[in-house]
């Protein structure tokens, strides 16, 4: 009997069963969360004969000079299962996961969970520039497609187990559920509903329960009692959030660059990570600070041992390390090398600070802390995940202040400088846009005309609080268009709206459909085009939006549905893929 005959045995069926599902994507990420992190602690062994704790005091002596070799060996072995098993274990995973769920039904190959493991790990072992946060993420995604498949379910419910898969891999990897759970909706979903955000909810909890049982349940890094000294220093982090906003895009144009370059080199693919092995090992030689996940290093950064110089060559090291590693089509993620560098750049601009101001700054450790988190927030375009995950990782709220203010500033002024993130630049070189979970350039290329509803409910401004409520009776639509006497808009109605006033039958002729209405909807213009529409719906919340005829004459029209838009959004994805 297998998971969905017993399902229904037990008469479990709808949200239930899918939480139930989410549960065991849990489980199932957590499990492959703890292998994959034996897998790199066995390729680190044998590639440098111990474990990943002493990685970088390991260099001394004649044997540094064999270094270029251990990463170059490491992509030799990468090549062949990223270039002929599966392409999409190449580079740090997320832009296919976010792929898979905006234009391909959530669908991803079961191959992917094994090839990226083994892939990421060997990469990581042997010492190449990048971090286990890509690989989960994408080996969870993998494993809830993988289920949501084997059980049948439909489209959208395995997109919600693509999203428990992130969301667990996050959780289990950095020990921070509710950061997996805000990634997970924030950048793979990007859907908020309860629907979604449940089960999410539900699979990183029991991810972060098992891997905290085999593990223990210690933070990331533990950190002197940092916090914010004086209200001056807000300004100084605020500066600070500019600068790792700069950094942000420098990264992220810096990796992009590096795959053209990578690209366009004529050799076999399948060497191509074995070259950026061999030149990330010849840098690595006078700088073994910037091999593999770069935690020891932050460590001594988030207490202040490092001299300031070298935070500031680390910083740019790194950005060519990684970009080294992934360009040239390793495996492995960006999130701890964004750590490195935004705990570098911080760590910097601590020392800098606490010379000029030391009466009133923390030191340079505080810096590093916020640091990491402004730097993510840069380059993943995710500034509450960013916030949560810093947070989580060294489990110490007094510093909150601080990471929320440089958090904002610095996802706000790397959004100005360069529109993609670190994730979305890769698929928009495809041509792909996804915000929000879609990929909107279906939408932009389709106008209000082709679904506007002609025939809809309204009601006059005049109308009282009995002719509403039977005009919903007979409506099919949520909300109910108010409109004056000569057809111009002047707002929504929907139950809510009305609920206050329904109890009181004292009020049902002397109030009316003008005093209730809800007036700050942003109607849509007829011949706008689609992608507009849905930022309306996002930014708006509502099912049902007016459309007009111009803003000058504001004429009701008709109207869209939201779930009209999103039918009509996948049946033209459908069209797309199939050309």
């Amino acid at each position: 009997m297998n998971f969905a005959a017993i399902l229904r045995k037990l008469k479990v069926s709808g949200p239930h069963a899918l939480v139930i599902i989410a549960a065991a994507v849990g489980l199932a990420t957590a499990g492959g969360a703890l292998g994959f992190r034996a897998l790199i602690n066995y390729f680190n062994h044998v590639f440098f004969g111990l474990t990943d704790q002493g990685l970088v005091q390991v260099f001394g002596g004649g044997f540094k000079f064999w270094l270029p070799l251990i990463p170059m060996f490491g992509g030799l072995l990468v090549g062949p299962i990223v270039f002929h098993f599966a392409k999409e274990a190449k580079g740090h995973g997320v832009p296919e996961v976010m792929n898979a769920v905006a234009r391909l039904g959530g669908i991803i190959r079961p191959r992917v969970a094994a090839a990226k493991a083994v892939a990421s790990a060997i990469c990581l072992g042997s010492g190449g520039s990048a971090g286990r946060e890509g690989p989960i993420v994408q080996i969870g995604s993998a494993l809830g497609s993988t289920i949501g498949q084997y059980l049948r379910l439909s489209e959208d419910r395995i997109k919600v187990l693509v999203g428990c898969g992130a969301a667990a891999g996050i959780s289990s990897v950095f020990n921070a559920p509710i950061a997996g759970v805000m990634f997970s909706v924030e950048v793979i979903l990007g859907d908020f509903t309860i629907g979604t955000f449940s089960p999410v909810l539900v699979s990183s909890v029991v991810a972060s329960v098992l891997t905290r049982s085999v593990l223990g349940n210690h933070p990331a890094f533990e950190i002197p009692g940092y916090s914010l000294v004086s209200a001056w220093e807000i300004p100084l982090y605020m500066i600070l959030g500019v600068i790792l906003g700069i950094v942000a895009v420098l990264f992220t144009r810096s990796l992009d660059t590096m795959e053209d370059i990578f690209n366009r080199f004529r050799m076999p693919d399948i060497l191509k990570p074995a070259l950026g092995g061999l030149l990330l090992g010849s840098v690595a030689i006078f700088f073994p600070q910037i091999l593999a996940d770069g935690y020891d290093t932050i460590r001594l950064s988030l207490n202040g041992q490092i001299v300031v110089w070298l935070l500031v060559v680390l910083i740019f090291l790194k950005i060519l390390a990684t970009s080294l590693t992934l360009g040239s089509g390793n495996s492995g993620g960006i999130f701890a090398p964004s750590l490195f560098m935004g705990a570098m750049t911080g760590g910097a601009f601590g020392v800098g600070v606490d010379y000029l101001f030391p009466s009133m700054t923390a030191g340079s450790g505080a810096y590093a802390l916020v640091g990491m988190a402004g730097l993510v927030a840069g380059t993943t375009h995710a500034p509450m995940t960013a916030l949560l995950i810093i947070f989580e990782m060294t489990n110490d709220y007094r510093i909150i202040l601080p990471l929320m203010v440089t958090v904002a500033v610095a996802s706000l002024v790397a959004r100005l400088l360069f529109s993609n993130s670190i994730y979305t630049i890769k698929l928009a070189k495809r041509g792909i846009d996804i915000r929000s979970g879609k990929d909107i350039n279906v939408l932009k290329a389709h106008t209000v005309d082709e679904i506007v509803i002609t025939e809809y409910d309204s009601v006059p401004a005049s109308a009282t609080i009995p002719a509403i409520l039977e005009k919903m009776e007979q409506s099919r639509e949520s909300d109910l268009v108010v409109v004056d006497g000569d057809g111009r808009l002047q707002g929504l109605i929907s139950f809510q709206d009305i609920h206050s006033v329904i109890s009181r039958r004292e009020l049902d002729v002397l109030v009316v459909a003008d005093d209730i209405a809800h007036r700050e909807i942003e109607a849509v213009i007829a011949g706008s085009d689609l992608e507009q529409v849905m930022n309306a719906f996002n930014i708006r919340g509502t099912r049902v939006l007016p459309v007009v005829d111009n803003k000058a004459s504001n004429q009701v029209i008709g109207i869209i549905r939201k779930d009209d838009l999103i039918e009509f959004y996948n049946q033209k994805l459908v069209e797309h893929l199939k050309r």
